[in-house]
This record gives C-alpha cells, sequence and structure tokens, in this order.
C-alpha cells in the first residue's frame, strides 16, 4: 500500500504549456465516499486504482497496471458515465515534479495543478502560474466531475 499525499491548486490562464504530456480517460467502478475504484487509460498504458478515504492531504492508495484493452474495454462499458478526459502535461520546477490536467468535454476550461509530497508538513515553492488551492474541495475531485461536470458550475 502506498500513502498518497497531494496538494491541488487551480491554475492561471497564463501557465506555460510545456513538459511531457500524456492523453488520458479514466471512470469509476465505484464513486463511495469511503473509497473510489478508478480505471484509467495513459495513452496505451492501463491502470486501475483503488484509493481510500481522504484524511487530510492524504490517502492510501493501492495502483496495478492492467491490460490497454481492458481498460478501454471497462472506461467503454462498465464505468460510469461520462468518462473523464484530459491531457496531463508534467512540469518540473524547483525540484518538484507538477502534474497539471486540462480537461477536456463537459468538464472543458478547468485546469488543476496537483503536487504528491513525501510528508503532508513538506514545503512547497509555487510557481507564478498556481493560483488557488483547492485540496480537500469535493467538487475537484475527479470522481465528482463525472456527475457534476464544470460546465453546469
Amino acid at each position: 500500500m502506498q500513502l498518497e499525499i497531494e496538494r491541488k491548486f487551480l491554475v492561471k490562464k497564463n501557465w506555460p504549456r510545456i513538459g511531457r504530456r500524456k492523453t488520458i480517460r479514466q471512470g469509476y467502478l465505484s464513486t463511495d465516499k469511503n473509497r473510489t475504484v478508478r480505471v484509467r487509460l495513459e495513452n496505451e498504458r492501463g491502470l486501475i486504482t483503488i484509493k481510500g478515504m481522504p484524511e487530510g492531504l492524504s490517502r492510501p492508495e493501492f495502483e496495478y497496471t492492467i491490460p490497454g484493452e481492458d481498460a478501454a474495454y471497462l472506461l467503454d462499458h462498465l464505468c460510469r458515465q461520462p468518462v473523464i478526459e484530459k491531457t496531463r502535461y508534467i512540469i518540473d520546477y524547483e525540484g518538484r515534479v507538477w502534474e497539471i490536467d486540462e480537461f477536456h468535454g463537459d468538464n472543458q476550461g478547468l485546469i488543476i495543478a496537483e503536487i504528491e509530497l513525501g510528508e503532508v508538513s513538506a514545503e512547497v515553492p509555487l510557481p507564478d502560474w498556481i493560483g488557488e488551492e483547492v485540496t480537500g474541495d469535493p467538487r475537484f475531485y475527479n470522481a465528482n466531475l463525472i456527475g457534476h461536470p464544470y460546465k453546469e458550475w
């Protein structure tokens, strides 16, 4: 088991679309308040992830690689619809790795930056393109964006 410790921020309009990119489709087999079961297709790589209930900035996480074809089937036939579609940019900034998700479809216009930490109290230098912190705000959980997409806010 891994303990996920992450912070989330909105991204300002002037952010640099640089870094490595991934195309991501993800959906949910379960969005129970105590756990989520996520299926993701990153380019051609399939993943299944089980996350426990958040406690502050952290929560238990179990992630496993699955065949891309299996992930695609699960996304198209068994996951709640619509699935999340986004482009992820991976940017190195002052020794830290930022993941910036630019959402598409029903969540077009939403851009969120995430940073994973080794410990809850870790100091994080913020790039000037980082906006308001939304860590812990359930509106910004990917699992909630399926039922309450950004275009409806």
